[in-house]
């Protein structure tokens, strides 16, 4: 797993959209989407991860926690850093996973 150039970030891909609705603002002239989803199946792993002794991980491989695929394409759209932009999406990450906002999703606390 991993080597020389390994991320310390595992990225989750599961269904986690439960709900979609549509919106038809400023009489139809505008279309918003919004999407709902549960982050409880991600939070539950974090958690039987960490009771398993992930968060005291040590060595140069670590698993820092489980973010779902949604927010790491909100953050990066936010960011304005593009999927293939490795280096951007790594920094971005990183700031936002570290800031503490975002806690509930770390499997290990330390730094980096």
């Amino acid at each position: 797993m991993g080597g020389a150039n390994a991320s310390p970030f595992f990225l989750l891909e599961v269904c986690l959209k439960i709900a979609e609705k549509v919106h038809h603002d400023d009489g139809g002239k505008t279309l918003t989407i919004e999407s709902v989803y549960d982050n409880e199946p991600v939070l539950n792993q974090v958690k039987h991860l960490k009771d398993a002794g992930f968060d005291q991980q040590k060595g140069d491989n670590r698993l820092v926690g489980r973010i779902p695929m949604y927010i790491m394409a909100q953050w990066l759209k936010e960011a304005g850093v593009k999927w293939d932009d490795h280096k951007a999406a790594e920094e971005v990450i990183k700031r936002k996973i570290l800031s503490g906002d975002f806690s509930k999703f770390r499997v290990w606390e330390g730094t980096f």
